[in-house]
């Protein structure tokens, strides 16, 4: 799994059959970038809303991952998955308010890229955000001591 590429999901606008259609629909677009089509999914989690805004509802948090194709870099994939944010009506009007859909960019293999504001892989809050890193871990195969 060293070359593969881990996508976080979130989403708290709607109902959760909503939000659930949501991460199907992106788990599908990001399907056809895999090498082979094949894309891992962990659980859906729960999350309480982090951050400033206050009296949101609960996140879903899901993460996905794929070896992906061998031409696709990091920027193209940032742009498609803000183009995906956007066909599910994604709202950059409020930092870290409600979100349809939230699709960050955790990890691209083992690549270290610094292009800030944009591009920073991995990234850069991932080792603070319990609702990233347990799906995360169960895609890995568990903690680190069960690697």
């Amino acid at each position: 799994m060293n070359d593969w590429v881990f996508i976080g999901l979130g989403g708290n606008v709607g109902t959760e059959a909503e939000i659930l259609d949501r991460f199907d629909s992106a788990n599908r677009e990001l399907a056809v970038l895999a090498s082979g089509g094949r894309i891992g999914r962990s659980p859906v989690y729960r999350s309480r809303a982090a951050g400033p805004v206050g009296d949101q509802p609960d996140f879903l948090n899901q993460v996905i991952a794929f070896a992906p194709a061998p031409d696709l870099e990091p920027r193209a994939l940032l742009a498609i998955l803000r183009a995906i944010e956007d066909r599910h009506h994604r709202q950059r009007t409020v930092p870290k308010g409600p979100r349809t859909l939230d699709l960050d960019l955790l990890l691209f293999g083992e690549r270290v890229i610094f292009e800030p504001p944009e591009l920073i892989v991995p990234h850069p809050r991932l080792g603070q955000r319990a609702f990233v890193l347990a799906p995360l871990l169960d895609l890995l195969g568990g903690p680190p001591g069960k690697l």
